[in-house]
Formats: C-alpha cells, structure tokens, sequence
C-alpha cells in the first residue's frame, strides 16, 4: 500500500512540472522493475540540502547503483554529519548586506544561500585526519580515488564521536556500507581539494599523485559501464546541471565512438534543472539534444521537470520508496 507522500503525488500531480514529476518517478520505478540500473547525479549543494534523509534509503533499497557528484556534495555529507548543531540557517538570506556577509566571514561562517556551513567544526575536523589518510596512503605507494579515501575516513571510525546526526540519514554513509561506484569529477573544486593542493604546498603531502584523477575516473567508469550494461539497462537520473552530470554521461559516446566498442545508450533519462533552454546553455538543453551526441536513442524515456531540485528530488525518491 502506497504511504501518504505517493497517494498524494498520485491525486494531486497531475499536470505541467508536477505530472513531469509523476511520470519520471513511474519510469524510474519500471526501469527498476525490469531489472534496470540507476546513476544518479549531484550538482548543486544537495548534501547541504540534506538530500540524505531520502537518498540514504534510495541506497539501501538498491534504488541506485552508482553515484556522479561534485567534490563540494561528497564533503557537504560528512561536514553535515560531524557539525550539524554548528550549523546557522539564514532564512532572510537575500537580504543580507555586504557587511553582513563580512560579519559571517569574520565568524567563519561560509553561506551556502541560506545556510551556514561552520569551518572549524566540520572542514577542518574533516582536514586533519584526511591528511593523515593521504600521508599514509603516500607511505604505502597506494594510489586512492577521493571517494575512496572518504570511505576509509568513515571506515576507520575516527569522526564517530562527532557525529551529530543520525548517521542513517548520510547518504555517503549509505553509498560506503554498499561499497558504492562513486564518481566525482572535478574534484579539485571543492573545498578538501583546496585543502589537498594547500598540503601539497605546504610539504605535508609530497606529491599530487597520491590522489587519482578525473582521467581515471572515466577510465574507471567505462569499465563499469561496459560489465553492467552487458547484463543490465543503465539510467541516468540527473539533479541539477555542471560537471556531476556533464561528465559521465559523455562515456557511451566515448565507449562508442572513441574506443570503438559497442554499448547501449542510456535507457532512461531525467534531469531536475530550473535552468532555461538558451543559446549555449547546456545545463539547460532538452534531453532530445543529447540523441545528436550518441548519449540517449530515439525510444529512450525522457524527463525534464523544470523546478527547484531540493523540493522534486525528496518527492520522487519517496515516491519510488512508497512513502
């Protein structure tokens, strides 16, 4: 029996974004149901969002199987975890003056729209004992994905005594208890990448090898991608636009047409985004384009729901759990 979120859903979501929204979670429900795989990817500042309350179970219940995201939502998770009660909402945000926003700074508060992310409480609880992973990994001649040192992190128990959520609603929790496929490229551009070039510069660190790059992250995920699609079809549900979805959506086309093999093309496709359709937008673009770039096929589900991603995403992933 549907819970209250989906009966809701059914009655009351019936045109315009809300039956976009309906009929992208129906999809994404039979191409499970036929025994198909899901990427899921995260732009935006999701993790702040705390998109873990729901996506955490996505994960358990094996609603997803591999994950592409910025560097910023693949520490925003953890940082959420350790330092939530650090945490300061700002619910009249855009009104804010410079001055106040210097006031934030001079307390090092970092504003991500209207909250708070505390730096001593969770970015530099989170530096120390990441340095030390990447000093023991350099010791060791052992070369890790950022993903995968963030899994030792969690493994190794060390932020346990912090947390201060419950760890059931950490969505990168979830994605290391299943041993997760990870994907984050970019990850440069995160706050922890910063923080890895500052060691590195600093002499802590001696090398930028010890991190593997984004190259090998696509080399990686062309690998999954041609084992799992020779036995499953592969979605691809996209939250928000930039890199988190840009990148591992270009590996069929590369499998196809760069390294010459033979795979099928994504065999659903959704994309949350309140980015218009313009000229040279592709955050914005209808799915449609992608079928010019050998990404999706002409019979190939698709969705676009052109709305707030932190309101949609929660909905469809209660929706899919029969919430």
């Amino acid at each position: 029996m549907p819970g209250p979120i989906s009966q809701f859903i059914e009655e009351h979501f019936l045109h315009f974004n809300a039956a976009a929204l309906k009929d992208a979670a129906t999809a994404y429900n039979q191409h499970l149901n036929k025994s198909g795989k899901m990427l899921i990817t995260l732009a935006g500042a999701m993790s702040s969002a705390e998109l873990g309350k729901s996506l955490a179970e996505m994960i358990r219940q094996d609603k997803v199987h591999a994950i592409s995201c910025t560097g910023a939502n693949l520490e925003e998770d953890v940082y959420n975890l350790v330092a939530h009660e650090f945490y300061e909402r700002i619910p009249h945000y855009r009104d804010l003056t410079p001055e106040q926003e210097d006031a934030l700074l001079k307390r090092h508060l970092n504003r991500v729209t209207d909250t708070c992310i505390p730096e001593e409480e969770a970015m530099r609880r989170i530096e120390k004992p990441s340095v030390s992973l990447w000093q023991k990994a350099e010791a060791e001649g052992r070369r890790s994905f950022p993903h995968e040192f963030f899994y030792e992190l969690l493994r190794s128990k060390v932020l346990e005594p912090f947390y201060q959520i419950d760890p059931k609603n950490s969505w990168l929790v979830a994605a290391c208890e299943k041993n997760l496929p990870i994907i984050v490229p970019g990850w440069e551009d995160s706050t922890l990448g910063n923080m890895f070039a500052a060691n590195i510069i600093k002499g802590k660190v001696k090398s930028a090898q010890v991190m593997r790059s984004g190259i090998e992250y696509m080399i990686e995920f062309s690998r999954w991608y041609q084992e799992v699609s020779a036995q499953h079809s592969i979605g691809f549900f996209q939250i928000g636009g930039g890199i988190a979805g840009d990148f591992p959506i270009c590996v069929v086309p590369m499998i196809n047409q760069d390294i010459g093999k033979e795979v099928p093309v994504w065999s659903y496709f959704c994309q949350i985004s309140d980015s218009t359709t313009s000229y040279g937008s592709y955050s914005g673009a209808v799915p449609n384009e992608k079928i010019t770039w050998g990404k999706l096929a002409i019979e190939t589900p698709k969705y676009i729901i052109e709305s707030d991603a932190s309101i949609v995403a929660p909905l469809i992933f209660a929706y899919i759990l029969g919430w």
